[in-house]
């Protein structure tokens, strides 16, 4: 039997009282279970959480010992005594004797994927692994340089000798400055996240990590001239898998995304009707912005492979593989414009080709998927009015 006071003499204040007070005894008796574990990362989170139970935030003891004399009274005096000896459990807690847990590189990625969970929410698994993957990249290549050291070990020359070793790629391999800036933005993502979600209290050296990056390059936009006598003439497209071939011809008059083409299903596409169209949706995943959810008329050479492929492009549906099948291809033929030509260069296309036409900015970007940067007003332009408009430009 366990019988502690409630405080009070009201029975029906003593029943509202109860539960909470057997909620915090049954939280600290679990918390002691734990602190019991081997694992010095388990027992520093039971005692984060058995302080927790008494109301104290936990602190490591050198911040304890400079605490105010009533606030570290409180603490000692909270600590049971049984036996004439007290309670080393809620000692360790209450004044921060438990040691902080030397979590490696590695373990804080295991973490990290537990700790952002709301950053998954609503993707489909190919985009989870396409979130991952840079991440993973980015605690890869800091191990490789520095080593799976535990995070309140990396000190500040073992961060400069990971920004060094992105130096001398950059000027060795002609990459980008970008390129290392986000792989170390991923890196300090993961140790800050876990410094905060374990409170670690760490004063992580992560300042001054990121490299000037200088004049951003930007994808240029496939000319008329080439798509219609390069991209589409006939022929130039046969050699290819049929639906990354239907992919590229839907880009040419809709500018939408690879990733969206790929994604359609046949709930998606709407080909009866004067004003055949498809509609990007989170179906099955989380759309780039929350602008990207639209309706696209289709049109000419997109309309006739869209009618190729009524149910989607399946093979490519979670859009892996597409980018490397589509630009080994285009290099092969050389139909490529440019080396800096891609895929995505069709999309560049289509907005520049709106934009010669005198289609209205509220219309480009709500084709795009773009944010407009004002208040929109109304529905906009009806789907017949889109057609129209898409019409007048598609090949």
């Amino acid at each position: 039997m366990v019988w502690i006071s409630l405080h009070t003499d009201s029975e029906s204040v003593a029943k509202l009282k109860a539960p909470i007070a057997w909620s915090e005894m049954t939280q600290a008796w679990e918390a002691k279970l734990r602190g019991d574990d081997t694992d010095a990362a388990a027992r520093f989170d039971a005692a984060r959480d058995l302080a927790a139970t008494r109301g104290f935030r936990y602190l490591p003891v050198t911040s304890v010992a400079k605490l105010p004399t009533s606030d570290l009274l409180k603490r000692v005096e909270a600590v049971s005594i049984r036996k004439n000896e007290p309670d080393r459990l809620e000692a360790a807690a209450f004044l921060g004797a438990e040691a902080t847990p030397r979590i490696s590189v590695s373990k804080a990625l295991d973490l990290y994927g537990s700790f952002a969970k709301d950053r998954t929410l609503g993707k489909s698994p190919a985009q989870v692994r396409k979130w991952q993957n840079p991440i993973k990249q980015a605690i890869r290549d800091f191990i490789e340089v520095v080593g799976d050291k535990a995070i309140p070990d990396i000190t500040r020359d073992d961060v400069r000798a990971f920004r060094d070793w992105w130096l001398e790629r950059i000027e060795t391999e002609d990459l980008q400055a970008s390129t290392a800036n986000k792989n170390m933005d991923h890196f300090g993502k993961v140790l800050k996240k876990v410094n905060e979600e374990k409170r670690l209290d760490l004063a992580l050296p992560l300042g001054g990590l990121r490299l000037e990056e200088g004049e951003k390059k930007t994808r240029p936009p496939f000319s008329v001239a080439w798509i219609r006598e390069k991209l589409l003439a006939p022929g130039a497209l046969d050699g290819l898998d049929p639906e990354a071939r239907g992919i590229i011809l839907m880009m040419v008059n809709t500018g939408a995304r690879p990733s969206e083409i790929a994604a359609l299903r046949a709930g998606t596409i709407h080909l009866d009707g004067d004003h055949p169209h498809i509609r990007i949706e989170p179906d099955g995943r989380r759309l780039k912005t929350k602008y990207a959810r639209r309706v696209i008329p289709v049109t000419g050479v997109s309309l006739d492979a869209l009618k190729r492929h009524p149910d989607g492009f399946p093979r490519f549906r979670s859009a892996e593989g597409l980018s490397k099948v589509v630009s080994e291809y285009l290099t092969s033929r050389n139909l490529r414009e440019t080396p800096a030509h891609s895929l995505y260069s069709l999309r560049h296309s289509f907005e520049d080709r709106m934009l010669k036409a005198g289609v209205d900015e509220r219309i480009r970007r709500d084709l795009m998927g773009h944010r407009l940067g004002r208040e929109r007003y109304g529905e906009g332009a009806s789907l017949e009015d889109l057609h129209r408009l898409l019409q007048a430009i598609a090949f």
